[in-house]
């Protein structure tokens, strides 16, 4: 699901106040110096028990989804704090960008969007300031835990080795999962009562039970609510634990309780397949393209319209792609009419790279959104390829953060849990 699509669902459902009885509020935990109040775990738990309707998921017991809206509250305003501590912060022009991309991910204008949210009476500011949070959450995420990741030579020469060991496939799994976090310096008491809530989730997975409800009633972990889908991971970037036992493992199949420095996990793994092997010959990629960025001196509707003339200019033949770039394309490669070198997957962002792979040769797209702007792509041509050495490490290096990318997460998130001072009050009715 794309992350700003997803941003829509998970708050449109904000203020259960608007839809029912205000509830007295109180303290149920305090963060540090900072408070959580019985109203915000109230609105948590709503916005939760209506995406997980929308996805056609089985509502876990109220007092289950409460307890981890909770946990999941004090781990957003432990980051949220040490986000303000460190200075990250998302300015307004910044938040404007993220709300009009929020409102294409849903194929509305910014006031349609504005107008479908209030119809849901979701107040638009709360909202936009609850995006402001996850924009400032990823941020947290990208300085503190993925750019200090390193991959040494040596990893990279003995994962090299391995994959040649292994001549036959490279394969991909379809899987979902369940974290129940432990403490660093839990009492044997406290990791055996994590241990039994693993088992027991999955003891109700292998009887039949939801698996999506079950990761929303019990997992720690950050994509809880999306089902602990993890999506389809290559056998090589994912963490050598989940790799090991999903390797014996028939789709439709729960792992057994596996442990790890963040805590126990299960896994369910939905389907696998093979993909061809690394030393194939891969498609290189031959285009051009031209961008428009939105900014302060033009609106993002704008610089669509814009892109959007353009293109029935060159389809219609009554311009010419590459002097277009020259004249209009915001992108270095205008000189030399947005002609990019020959690409590997993977060179590009992810929207971009889908755009491409989805046209013929000759063939035009539609106006495309990146994180830089708007882009008409060209593909000129396409070609088998040898991957030089360079590449193949390259690629490996890339394998191995992935590989080491969730799991330094899981673990600097339990780390920070450990920090903070938690007082919990959700008891006190």
């Amino acid at each position: 699901m794309n992350r700003y699509l997803f941003l829509f669902v998970l708050f449109i459902p904000f203020a259960a106040a608007a839809q029912g009885v205000v509830p007295v509020d109180r303290i149920v935990a305090v963060v540090n110096k900072e408070v959580i109040t019985a109203t915000e775990l109230s609105d948590a738990v709503a916005a939760a028990q209506r995406q997980l309707r929308r996805q056609k998921t089985p509502l876990p017991e109220q007092s289950l989804l409460e307890r981890q809206m909770l946990e999941r509250l004090i781990i957003d305003k432990a980051q949220l704090q040490l986000a303000r501590d460190k200075g990250i912060r998302v300015d307004e022009l910044q938040l404007d960008r993220a709300v009009q991309r929020v409102a294409q991910s849903n194929n509305l204008s910014l006031a349609d969007f504005r107008s479908a949210l209030e119809r849901d009476g979701v107040p638009f500011q709360a909202w936009r300031e609850e995006l402001r949070e996850q924009i400032v959450l990823t941020r947290v995420r990208e300085r503190e835990v993925d750019d200090r990741i390193q991959v040494s030579d040596t990893e990279i020469d003995l994962f090299l080795a391995e994959l040649q060991a292994k001549p036959d496939t490279r394969v991909e799994y379809q899987i979902s999962h369940i974290l129940v976090r432990v403490p660093e310096q839990a009492s044997p008491e406290r990791v055996e009562a994590a241990r039994a809530r693993a088992q027991k989730a999955l003891a109700a997975a292998r009887a039949g039970a939801d698996f999506a409800s079950l990761a929303a009633s019990y997992s720690d972990a950050p994509d809880a609510l999306q089902g602990g889908a993890l999506g389809w991971r290559r056998h090589d970037r994912l963490p050598e634990l989940f790799a090991g036992a999903l390797a014996a493992m028939a789709p439709g199949a729960a792992s057994e309780v596996l442990r790890s420095p963040a805590g126990f996990h299960v896994l369910k793994l939905a389907d696998r397949r093979g993909a061809a092997l690394d030393a194939a010959p891969v498609v290189q990629t031959r285009m051009r393209h031209i961008l428009i960025r939105a900014g302060e001196s033009m609106s993002e509707g704008e610089a669509l319209r814009r892109l959007n003339d353009l293109r029935s200019r060159i389809v219609s033949g009554s311009a010419d792609f590459a002097e277009m770039a020259r004249v209009h394309s915001g992108d270095a490669t205008a000189a030399r009419g947005g002609e990019l070198d020959w690409v590997y997957l993977g060179d590009t962002v992810p929207e971009f790279e889908r755009a491409y792979q989805d046209l013929k040769v000759g063939e035009i797209s539609q106006p495309v959104r990146t994180p830089f702007g708007y882009h008409l792509i060209q593909v000129l041509e396409r070609r088998s390829a040898d991957m030089s050495p360079e590449r193949r490490r390259l690629q490996a290096r890339q394998a191995l953060r992935e590989r080491k990318a969730d799991e330094a997460y899981q673990e600097w998130l339990r780390q920070l849990r450990d920090q903070i001072y938690v007082e919990l009050r959700l008891e006190e009715r």
